[in-house]
């Protein structure tokens, strides 16, 4: 709904001159620092916005798209915030080319809660997507939310993973958000936005475009902390959002994975070139000050202690095993393994291996830790 710091006169001419084509946003920013505000720009003689006949031409067209916005934001659970709203995301103000505008369904408050990015490769395999999932449960017991594309594969892991470890999380679309794209995620994303929200700074009715993906890219990684990249082979677009993180003065983190593997190929890139390799929540908790981890008062009483892990850890062994294999041992879902062995982890329990397998810590050596 609309609120009170922005009215719909008010986001009238931000919407305008977000929509105006002819102008790019780098553009359109220095206009709003030389002339104030989006008023002072659209009436303004600036050769930039004063052209032949475009302008004039433009602003009629744009009429009926300004009151579809305007009916939109108006509607339960939706939103338009500009640049100038006090509820617009402080971190994504710090990119180099924030957007003007932001289209959001959910809740918008939690566009300005603390956040980690993770992506990864839409033909995702088995391994990742279980990483994805654990780490995203792994965030939400921090209170720290999840953002990602609503892709197919690892972000669709990440989104759901949150979501089971009762979490928050944002997904970011490259097209309007009359749509969900891809359908197939229609009602994943119902259940984001009913705990965290979809968000997109294309204007309605903007359909999802390869141009389009590269920029929804920049605003994955501008509303993060940091980036982690679970799955990637060299030719992935979870790069360029690895390569916005960087240029963003972010984080960016690489999950390993076998050598053999093309979907590890550009992790380990990566992680040659300076991204953290990550085998454990706490190599990405210990490398962002601004997440606040859980104290022990805190876990006390809110984390299961060993004996409630006990029925998973029989399953385990003391061999190495792989989170595919306890599925089909213990007969829970994949999303339940990962996030029991995510706070077995955290707790001590289990420490994880290279190639996606956990082992069993015996509990005398926890005791003595």
């Amino acid at each position: 709904m609309l609120k009170d710091e922005h009215t719909a006169t008010e986001l009238e001419p931000w919407i305008r001159l977000h929509r105006l084509a002819g102008i790019g946003l780098l553009g359109k920013h220095a206009l709003l620092r030389r002339y104030g505000t989006p008023d002072g720009v659209l009436g303004s003689d600036d050769p930039a916005v004063v052209k032949p006949d475009l302008f004039r031409k433009a602003c009629v067209k744009l009429e009926s798209a300004i009151e579809t916005d305007l009916l939109w934001a108006e509607r339960p659970g939706h939103g338009i915030l500009a640049f100038s709203d006090p509820r617009y995301p402080e971190v994504l103000k710090q990119i180099a080319d924030p957007p003007l505008l932001l289209y959001v369904r959910g809740i918008i408050d939690v566009l300005n809660s603390s956040q980690v990015a993770i992506v990864g490769s839409r033909n995702a395999t088995p391994y990742g997507r279980h990483v994805a999932a654990a780490i995203a449960s792994g965030l939400a017991a921090c209170q720290v939310t999840t953002t990602s594309g609503l892709a197919l594969g690892i972000d669709a892991a990440a989104h759901q993973g949150a979501i089971n470890g009762n979490g928050v999380t944002i997904a970011v679309a490259a097209h309007g958000l009359g749509e969900v794209y891809p359908r197939r995620h229609r009602r994943l994303a119902e259940r984001i936005c009913g705990s965290g929200a979809m968000v997109s700074e294309f204007p309605l009715g903007f359909a999802p475009r390869p141009a389009h993906f590269p920029r929804r890219n920049r605003l994955i990684s501008g509303l993060s902390l940091g980036t982690v990249v679970v799955e990637a082979n060299r030719r992935s677009g979870s790069l360029i959002t690895a390569r916005c993180a960087a240029e963003q003065n972010r984080e960016v983190f690489a999950i390993p994975g076998p050598v053999h593997s093309p979907q590890s190929h550009g992790c380990h890139d990566l992680i040659r070139q300076g991204a953290k390799l990550v085998e454990s929540l706490e190599h990405i908790l210990e490398e962002i000050p601004a997440i606040r981890q859980p104290g022990p008062a805190e876990t006390e009483g809110s984390e299961p202690d060993r004996s409630e892990f006990n029925c998973l850890l029989e399953f385990m062994g003391y061999e190495p095993v792989t989170v595919d294999v306890l599925v089909a041992r213990s007969g829970l879902t994949a999303e339940e393994v990962s996030s029991m062995l995510l706070r077995m982890e955290v707790n001590g329990c289990v420490v994880s291996c290279p190639g996606g397998e956990y082992l069993q810590v015996p509990k005398n050596s926890i005791e003595k830790a």
